[in-house]
């Protein structure tokens, strides 16, 4: 009995030991084991041999109040022993055990040394009286039982917090995978059905609302009847509990057992309260989603199992999990709220389409690097009178929004100044004086060409930028000046321009140093490379043109903003 006590993995193998073997060796032909609640208040039974019909329905579940030998011996924490049918009458009149044939009772309290687990109650349909060796037997069996019993609920424990913490593990991976928040919730919610759920569910505050993101229920049938409830009987906003409340509070609810006079209180009319019964709820909990002192909605697990009832112990865990989910839900938000802005910067700064001209071929390509997909290259292509054009590339240290702002700046300037005088020099002139003027930590490399094709020229301006090419109509290929001085922002300087012929055929190349530049290699092979590569940007599509060209040239692996205008006289 030892051995078999000492390897069951389960209540119902130590039950079977008890109850079967134990009550064989003593002659008891009726046995029970009974176990009391973590509360203390009931007590149920795990374990019946020789009982009657119907037993098992009766007893499986009682208050640790009610009179019986059981209660008794767990309450007083001492063995019981009752001999004959008139001893035990008087003392449980209520019961007539001796009606059932008890001539002797034997109850067997169970303690591991600081608390009582239980009882192991036995009934003689004689009167016994149990020798020395006997009793030394059944205390025996109490004590391996009682021991077996607190090793069991110690797995379990362990057991339980080894799930808990692969759950919130699961959780985090899954709330670090996206910034789609409202499909992370759903994944979320669907994480703790069945194992601390059967529904999960969770409600954001939107404009005053609660409104419900993602439900999971062991029957997925029911997902689509949450929905329906939340719709037609959403929460009331004042009620003194419920999410709501948890909602003003930021203090999480526990119902740890749901009455049927809840229900009917909570109930709008009969429909509410009949949908409300057949969903057999049976324990729930709310908590907050909090993130940085707000609260964003609330997450509640509801328990359907008759056997399942919520405690702080799941709140606890609930609560951990809530926090996980709020700071994905900041995140995402704060993410959507930047990527926006940045895209409204962009919208600012690049333009929405280059301008068709009747005597110009014009095609740009644009690749910013970051998460927030806005770098720190910009361009323009400006039409001017007389079929002339105004081309510019530029270059603003950093990226992202604060980069995107100083590029808006910047080509709004270059904008104005080539309205009033499109000379290069002078709108470059004009940028110099402007930083004198406004200092800024924004350092700037731009290129400015003005092509005239009245003149056959063109006429460029560099600060500091990679000097752009020139594909000659007989696909020769010319580098224009290197860069006359420092970026804009350095030091107010006396800029100077370059020209040289640009006539019918030929086109332009501007870019930014990321199409060149690659890791652990010289920028001037960079350029070599981009030379070799324009030869072959002869042909009726420029944009296909210098989309290949592109491709041949750039490092796919380097993370860094490209910008690239051509502008073909036709």
């Amino acid at each position: 009995m030892t051995s078999a006590l000492v390897m069951a993995n389960s209540v119902e193998a130590v039950s079977k030991t008890v109850v079967t073997h134990g009550a064989d060796a003593v002659g008891a032909p009726l046995a029970v084991l009974t176990l009391l609640s973590d509360d203390g208040r009931s007590v149920r039974m795990v374990g019946l041999s020789g009982g009657r019909p119907g037993d098992v329905d009766a007893w499986t579940n009682y208050p640790a109040t009610e009179l019986t030998p059981t209660t008794d011996a767990i309450r007083t924490g001492e063995r019981l022993i009752l001999t004959g049918a008139q001893a035990i009458n008087d003392r449980y009149p209520a019961l007539d055990l001796a009606g059932r044939g008890s001539r002797s009772i034997v109850v067997l309290p169970l303690h591991n040394g600081t608390r009582s687990l239980g009882a192991v109650g036995l009934a003689f349909s004689e009167e016994r009286e149990l020798d020395s060796a006997e009793l030394e037997f059944l205390d025996i069996l109490a004590d391996t039982c009682a021991q077996a019993l607190d090793r069991i609920a110690a797995q379990e424990i362990a057991a339980i917090q080894s799930a808990k913490l692969a759950f919130l593990a699961d959780a985090a991976t899954v709330l670090a995978s996206s910034l789609d928040y409202e499909a992370t919730l759903t994944s979320v919610a669907w994480l703790a059905v069945p194992t601390f759920a059967d529904w999960s569910a969770i409600d954001l505050v939107d404009d005053g609302r609660l409104h419900r993101l993602a439900v999971a229920h062991v029957d997925p049938a029911k997902v689509q009847l949450a929905h329906e409830l939340a719709e037609r009987y959403p929460a009331d906003p004042d009620a003194p509990n419920g999410a709501w409340q948890v909602m003003r509070t930021g203090r999480s609810e526990l119902i740890a057992d749901i009455t049927d006079d809840m229900l009917v209180a909570g109930a709008v009319d009969d429909e509410h309260l009949a949908i409300a019964r057949d969903l057999q709820l049976r324990s729930a909990l709310t908590v907050p989603l909090v993130v940085r002192g707000r609260v964003l909605g609330v997450l509640t697990w509801v328990a359907a199992q008759a056997d399942r009832r919520y405690s702080m112990d799941d709140v606890a865990l609930a609560e951990d999990l809530a926090k996980r989910a709020a700071v994905a839900i900041d995140n995402a938000e704060l993410y959507s709220q930047t990527a926006a802005a940045a895209v409204q910067l962009q919208h600012a700064v690049l333009p929405e389409a280059l301008p068709e001209l009747p005597d110009w071929d014009i095609a740009h390509f644009y690749s910013p690097s970051g998460r927030t997909e806005v770098g720190g290259d910009f361009y323009d292509v400006l039409p001017l009178e007389d079929s002339r054009v105004v081309m510019f590339v530029g270059d603003v240290m950093g990226r992202g929004v604060a980069a995107a702002a100083a590029m808006a700046q910047m080509r709004a300037a270059v904008r104005a100044y080539a309205a009033i005088d499109p000379t290069p020099e002078v709108v470059v002139a004009k940028l110099d004086l402007m930083y004198e003027r406004y200092p800024t930590d924004q350092l700037v490399t731009l290129v400015y060409a003005l092509a005239d094709p009245g003149r056959d020229e063109l006429v460029v301006a560099n600060a500091g930028h990679p000097p752009p090419l020139l594909l000659r109509a007989d696909r020769s290929v010319e580098q224009l000046p290197i860069a006359d001085g420092a970026p804009l922002g350095v030091a107010f300087q006396d800029r100077h321009q370059s020209t040289v012929p640009f006539r019918g055929g030929d086109t332009v190349v501007a870019f930014t140093d990321g199409l060149i530049e690659r890791r652990d290699e010289d920028i001037t092979q960079g350029q070599e490379r981009l030379l070799q590569a324009v030869m072959g940007m002869k042909g009726a599509d420029l944009t296909a043109a210098l989309a290949s060209m592109v491709e041949k040239v750039r490092d796919p692996s380097r993370d860094d903003d490209v910008a690239v205008v051509a502008a073909r006289r036709k």
